[in-house]
């Protein structure tokens, strides 16, 4: 896979947020990106053997393998500029302590940023990042 892919709530204020946070950031234009509700996920979902249903998670799709949570959150960083790089470091942290973080925030996302009625619209400029 020559491109990470980023499934993403798309109706999630917090999640669009960190979208654009790393559309901003990613100076290679490494990354793909495409909602969880998307018949791209639904596909995906069915060749790499994931389920999108009440998934409280973004999924990282990279060089063959799925990642979800922190884990994701961290690869995702190491990919981006200073200062989000340094993030990557938080992999000392064992997964189950980084993930009741990481828990926390997804359980309480709606309620603390917002959600939307509609998935993310990418702009004319953005589109091609997108996979529809």
């Amino acid at each position: 896979m020559k491109h990470g892919i980023i499934l993403f709530d798309g109706v999630c204020n917090f999640c669009n947020a960190s979208v654009n946070y790393v559309i901003r950031h990613d100076g290679q234009g490494y990354f793909r990106f495409a909602s969880l509700q998307s018949e791209v996920a639904a596909t995906l979902a069915g060749e790499y053997g994931f389920s999108t249903e009440g998934m409280s998670s973004f999924i990282l799709l990279e060089n063959g393998k799925v990642y979800t949570k922190s884990t994701a959150a961290l690869r995702v960083a190491r990919h981006l500029g200073f200062p989000a790089v340094l993030l990557y470091g938080f992999m000392i942290i064992p997964a189950f302590i980084r993930d009741g973080v990481y828990n926390l925030i997804a359980r309480n996302r709606y309620r603390w940023f917002g959600r939307q009625d509609a998935c993310m619209v990418p702009t004319p400029e953005l589109r091609g990042r997108f996979m529809s």
